[in-house]
């Protein structure tokens, strides 16, 4: 059997959760995938008016190339770079990128120059009020188009049960949505007050401060969060706060 700890991993299943696994086994660890998201098309497209478009997922990128959006002359911005990265390889010139990979980043970094302007943010249908709240406080013309919904997979829950079994050292947590997710599944399966005293005794790493409070709304203590909103920190520094507790 054995003695690498155990990492519960959410993310959707595509080469975003084979990526996630391949790094936490470099990184020494037993991977658990246990996909809590997975992707519903609405196939809207983002206006053509915009003089800003926001984009804020390596999905939403692959959506509105397959639906052959051209962005003509507008600004287009991306939250962070696993977005801007998407949206390159789709062959859209990224023109902005905040410094801090956050909604609250992005917002900083428009809100002097877009006071009058129209943008477009173009994203989930669970995407935070940050975004539209900062664009408009900052006095521009906002508009949201919701390119897919994310839905939890039938088949989720594994993590839930493990985790109630005292069988995970650690998760990582990468969206407000996975802890909800998360959480929907130990209930469904019988398990939510066992798994929420697994998570206890886990370490619980989430990839930036919305989802810190969701989970400490939740009742779930969180250990880390990475200063860089990447899979890549969080997996790092959530492993290394693993080994530091073993004995």
């Amino acid at each position: 059997m054995s003695d690498a700890p155990t990492v519960a991993v959410f993310r959707p299943d595509d080469d975003r959760l084979e990526r996630a696994v391949a790094l936490l086994a470099e990184l020494g660890t037993e991977p658990v995938a246990d996909p809590m998201l997975a992707v519903e098309p609405t196939d809207a497209t983002p206006r053509t008016d915009a003089e800003y478009v926001v984009l804020t997922s390596k999905t939403g990128a692959e959506l509105v190339s397959e639906a052959g959006w051209d962005p003509g002359d507008a600004t287009v911005c991306a939250i962070g770079p696993a977005t801007a990265d998407a949206l390159r390889e789709e062959g859209y010139a990224v023109d902005i990128v905040p410094e801090e990979f956050t909604s609250s980043g992005l917002v900083s970094t428009l809100e002097e120059r877009i006071s009058g302007a129209r943008v477009e943010v173009a994203r989930s249908d669970h995407g935070s009020p940050v975004l539209l709240e900062g664009f408009e406080d900052a006095g521009a013309y906002v508009h949201e188009t919701i390119l897919y919904r994310l839905v939890r997979p039938e088949e989720s829950g594994e993590s839930a049960k493990l985790v109630a079994e005292g069988g995970l050292d650690a998760v990582c947590f990468t969206s407000s949505l996975t802890v909800e997710h998360f959480l929907e599944a130990a209930a469904e399966a019988g398990v939510r007050e066992d798994a929420l005293a697994g998570l206890a005794d886990a370490v619980v790493g989430v990839i930036g401060e919305p989802t810190a409070e969701t989970a400490a709304e939740r009742g779930i203590d969180v250990d880390v969060v990475p200063d860089e909103a990447t899979f890549d920190a969080l997996a790092r520094e959530t492993v290394a706060a693993t080994s530091a507790r073993e004995p």
